[in-house]
This record gives C-alpha cells, structure tokens and sequence, in this order.
C-alpha cells in the first residue's frame, strides 16, 4: 500500500508554480498598460530627447492636447448620436447625414491638428531624431488612423 504524500506533495508543487506563472503574467501586463498610458504623442516614443526639448513638447502639448480632446469629445458624442438616429422610428435621413457630415468635418480638424502638431514637433529635433520620428509616424499611420491622436488611439 503506497501512501498518498508524494501525488500530494507534486500536486501542491503544481498549484504554486501555477500560481507564480499567473502573478508573473498579471505584472507583466501591468507594466505594460502602465506604459501605454504614459505616451501623450509621438514624441514620448524618442527616448533621446534632451530636457530643452522635453520643456518644448511640454508647451506645444498645453495647447494641443485640449484641443484635440475637445474634437475627440464632440466625435465621440455625434457618433452616439448618429447611431441613435439610425435606429429611431421613422428614419431621418437628413438628420443622419447632417449628424454624418459633422462626423466628417470634426475628423477632418482632428487631421489638420495632428498634422500641425507634428510639423511644430518636428521642428524642435536633431536630423537624427527627425529620422526616428519619420520611422515612428509612418509605424503609427500603418494602421489608417492617426495612431496615438486618434480617437480609437485613446481607449
């Protein structure tokens, strides 16, 4: 008759190197979220930036974030619109495309800040850094939207 402490003991040997494997996920994922959360505009991605220039993007971020924040709110609330009206008994078409055209044109102004955001950032860098930043737009844009600014970029 054998005794039943072995099967125990690599059972409990098991549940903790589970366990351990769980925890080292959690934190992992952790600390990746909580980068994610820090980068504010592409800039964040030069690791090279010296503090004068850091100062710079700080300036150009006071007026530009609120901005960009204003249009991404006013997106975010004609959307919730627009699919309110695509479901209201009778159909509005005209509402629909009115609220569709103000769509258009809050996403028009989000690109046309965006892209004097960057040629104001791009102006404060090193030929090197100008390199990088290339590299880092044409990385960000890849996916059709306007990477760490746009609105799906936020959530």
């Amino acid at each position: 008759m054998s005794t039943p402490y072995p099967f125990l003991a690599g059972f409990m040997l098991g549940i903790m190197l589970g366990v351990a494997v769980l925890y080292g996920l959690c934190a992992y994922s952790r600390r990746n979220r909580a980068g994610a959360t820090n980068i504010k505009g592409y800039l964040d991605l030069i690791p090279d930036l010296s503090s004068e220039q850091r100062d710079k993007v700080q300036e150009i971020r006071r007026t530009f974030l609120p901005r960009v924040h204003a249009i991404r709110e006013d997106l975010r609330r004609e959307r919730a619109e627009l699919a309110r009206l695509l479901f209201t008994e009778p159909v509005d078409r005209n509402a629909i495309h009115g609220v569709a055209e103000q769509i258009l044109a809050h996403q028009s102004e989000l690109e046309r800040e965006v892209i004097e955001h960057i040629l104001e950032e791009r102006d404060l860098l090193t030929p090197a850094q100008k390199e990088r930043f290339h590299e880092i737009i044409v990385e960000q844009f890849s996916s059709g939207g306007l990477g760490v600014h746009d609105v799906k970029g936020r959530h």
